[in-house]
């Protein structure tokens, strides 16, 4: 199993000289097995340059897994080129939305909609599914085993484990770990508290031993003081997941929009020098960069 990042930015694509290393797309990650079954998780920008070079694989059997339906997770769909050729095959999978609750196929309804695109959904060419998916209910794709698990952010979202060839990957999306809303002597704190304890426990459950952990890196710990509850991780937050988890890859994505190429080196030479103890490797994501998982 092997897979690339096409986009690693979170909130707002940031093209430009500040950004030309690391990348300034946003979300999109693609999966290959060694069936060459095609998975990719979230459609950020990125999606847009991976659509470009699958025109020359056509047909294309895609299925494409929404952590959320934020707009820097799914602005590439309309963009991503398999979409418009007839004979492909788009599979798009989420979960059902609590508030509207309407299933994924709200996405893209949406964003085709005549006052924000020029071509309707009954003009796409290719054979598009929908598919609502549960947390904890695992879907089948060729020889991969995709499963769910639901992750604090401010709207439904979902992690991803993928296990395929005797390898496995997790991805958070948008990821947040929960905190306790109640401060120490409060009579509900302790409660509060058990909650939060069983959902990390779950979470790390959902995490354990895989060869590579993708995680929401948007904050230092400095910054997360006045950026708590917006919904995005710290490196310090994925490094204890990594440890907990025992995975052996732990990839740091996400980027905030500001970030520059040079500030994302001084951060990982930091947690580098700061984390030496850890049995992981520690990788800034990368757009382009490709990771082939061994046996």
């Amino acid at each position: 199993m092997k897979f690339k990042f096409w986009g690693v930015r979170g909130s707002i694509a940031t093209p430009g000289p500040s950004t030309v290393k690391y990348g300034g797309n946003t979300t999109c990650i693609e999966i290959k097995t060694n069936n060459n079954d095609l998975i990719i998780l979230d459609a950020g920008t990125g999606i847009h340059l991976l659509g470009q070079q699958l025109v020359d694989q056509i047909p294309v059997n895609a299925h494409i897994f929404m952590t959320h339906t934020h707009w820097d997770h799914i602005q590439g769909l309309p963009f991503f080129s398999p979409i418009f050729i007839p004979g492909n095959k788009v599979n798009i999978y989420g979960g059902l939305d609590p508030v509207t609750n309407e299933g994924i196929e709200r996405a893209l309804n949406t964003q085709l909609q005549y006052s924000y695109f020029p071509i309707r959904e009954s003009e796409l060419n290719a054979h598009v599914l929908h598919h609502t998916i549960k947390p904890g209910q695992t879907i089948s794709v060729g020889s991969a085993e995709i499963t769910p698990i639901l992750l604090s952010h401010p709207v439904l979202n979902f992690g991803y484990r993928i296990d395929c060839d005797g390898q496995s990957i997790f991805f958070t999306g948008d990821y947040e770990p929960l905190f306790n809303i109640y401060e120490r002597g409060d009579s509900r704190h302790d409660e509060y508290q058990l909650i939060v304890d069983d959902k990390l426990s779950e979470i790390i459950l959902a995490m354990k031993d895989v060869d590579a952990l993708i995680m929401d890196s948007s904050y230092t710990t400095e910054e997360y003081i006045s950026k708590k509850g917006w919904g995005h991780g710290t490196y310090n937050f994925s490094i204890k997941h990594a440890a907990l988890a025992n995975a052996k890859k732990l990839i740091f994505t996400h980027h905030e929009p500001t970030r520059s190429d040079t500030q994302l080196e001084q951060i990982h030479q930091e947690i580098i020098k700061n984390h030496s103890e850890l049995n992981c490797e520690l990788i800034i994501a990368k757009e382009g960069s490709e990771y082939l998982l061994d046996d």
